[in-house]
């Protein structure tokens, strides 16, 4: 289920690219839905060449 403070939308994305993108989450123990918004915010800060106020949050410990 979404969060609530989060913005959901509909993204058309190659079959190969999402797969890359599933393999990389369950190697750093995220979901894929996770992983594209770590891309994401590392794209921008990368883009923007200083750190954003937009931090990626702590991931939770594995259970």
């Amino acid at each position: 289920m979404a969060s609530p403070d989060k913005k959901s939308f509909l993204l058309r994305i190659d079959p190969q690219l999402w797969a890359e993108i599933e393999r990389l989450a369950a190697a750093e123990l995220r979901s894929a839905n996770a992983q594209v918004e770590y891309l994401l915010r590392d794209a921008l800060k990368a883009r923007s060449g200083k750190s954003s106020a937009m931090q990626t949050p702590p991931r939770k410990p594995a259970r």
